[in-house]
């Protein structure tokens, strides 16, 4: 297999946490730096999450190179619980260190991370070689542990909006470089 490159992106600012939630002022002017930023890339292939944030993130950048953008559900943001949690985040850093602990109508980090690399896996067999994969934080960091086992909390609480990891994938090797400086 030559290398396969993708390239994890989280998606701009948004209005809120809702599947519907579009971008804010923000986050559109956000979108069009990744558009910028990635011009001088050879992007072969978009997917993305679902959720309006996700896929407004990258649209500007599929319009310019006339790419469908693919959206995957399983890249959708994974629901930590349904219950009101005020100190959500001190339950979120618990996820990271038992990858099973499951919340009230929540999903575990491991399931969550399966879904992610079940669409990594689909798209190392495609015959394209560069992807953009727009995801959320959450699930974005979930799927750069799957690669690199120290990844956790303390990178999730370092990720911004947008933020871009590439990922290089070769025969014996996989290397993880977040190459995203927020301006």
């Amino acid at each position: 297999m030559s290398n396969k490159i993708f390239y994890l992106v989280r998606h701009c600012q948004a209005s809120g946490q809702e599947p519907e939630a579009p971008l804010t002022q923000e986050g559109i002017v956000q979108a069009n730096l990744l558009a910028d930023f990635f011009s001088r890339f050879h992007v072969e292939r978009i997917v993305s999450s679902p959720f309006v944030r996700a896929y407004q993130s990258i649209t500007p950048l599929a319009d310019r190179l006339g790419i469908t953008i693919e959206l995957d559900d399983r890249l959708r943001e994974r629901v930590l619980s349904t219950a009101v949690l005020p100190d959500w985040r001190d339950h979120l850093l618990k996820t990271f260190d038992d990858l099973d602990l499951c919340l009230v109508g929540g999903e575990s980090s491991r399931a969550a991370m399966q879904r992610g690399v079940a669409v990594v896996n689909e798209i190392l067999l495609h015959n394209t070689k560069t992807t953009i994969i727009v995801t959320h934080g959450n699930l974005m960091t979930l799927l750069l542990k799957h690669f690199h086992q120290q990844i956790g909390f303390a990178e999730w609480q370092r990720l911004t909006n947008p933020d871009i990891y590439n990922v290089v994938i070769g025969n014996d090797y996989v290397e993880v470089k977040r190459i995203w400086q927020k301006s």
